[in-house]
């Protein structure tokens, strides 16, 4: 059990990987998308994780291919698909002793898609929800954690950060967050850059 001594003024998710076990879901589309436009599913997906689609799709596209258009059609197929999606331990039984002022959810994921998948998963939606299209830069640019912190009335530096991929890691890194990377539903074996514990059953920690 990992034991935090410092008191937090908020506490800031990452939502897929971190509070939702989302896997089976996402490489089941993207590895569609990938196979349907002569992208090798294995690179798209290793570096897929915890970034928004546009900016995957930009890096994997052909030349002349809309990655706006394209994410919008894989965002909606993921909003569909919930088969398999279920919450990471210890997340529902955290979330229920948090003020709902005092924490939110930072994700990559659009808005409609982010309730969709915490609703599958039988999470609640926070008052402070920041997705795709909040931000102008996705992770591991730190403007969603900013914004989030702002959003609850104080700065990143007073925040507490779970997360579980390198770019959102890193987000919150750069925020000046403490981090927490969650490896429940990693998909990667390297160690990340900040403190690793298994789930939410493994920390214990308190608000200011």
């Amino acid at each position: 059990m990992m034991k935090l001594d410092r008191a937090y003024s908020a506490v800031l998710f990452d939502m897929d990987g971190t509070l939702v076990d989302s896997r089976v879901v996402i490489e089941r589309i993207l590895t569609e998308w990938a196979v349907a436009n002569g992208v090798d599913p294995d690179a798209l997906l290793a570096v897929s994780h915890g970034r928004r689609t546009i900016d995957t799709l930009r890096d994997f596209a052909k030349a002349g291919t809309d990655c706006e258009v394209e994410a919008v059609k894989i965002e909606a197929a993921e909003t569909a698909d919930v088969c398999g999606i279920v919450p990471v331990p210890g997340a529902a039984e955290l979330l229920s002793r948090l003020p709902l002022t005092r924490w939110a959810v930072v994700t990559s994921a659009g808005r409609d898609l982010a309730i969709r998948r915490l609703s599958a998963a039988g999470l609640p939606i926070p008052e402070v929800l920041v997705c795709a299209e909040d931000i102008e830069h996705g992770k591991p640019d730190p403007s969603g954690y900013h914004l989030a912190a702002t959003r609850l009335g104080t700065t990143a530096d007073q925040c507490l950060v779970f997360e579980d991929a390198p770019a959102g890691i890193q987000a919150g890194l750069n925020a000046g967050c403490d981090v927490i990377a969650i490896g429940f539903a990693s998909p990667t074996d390297t160690r990340p850059a900040c403190p690793l514990i298994s789930d939410f059953e493994a920390i214990e920690f308190r608000l200011n």
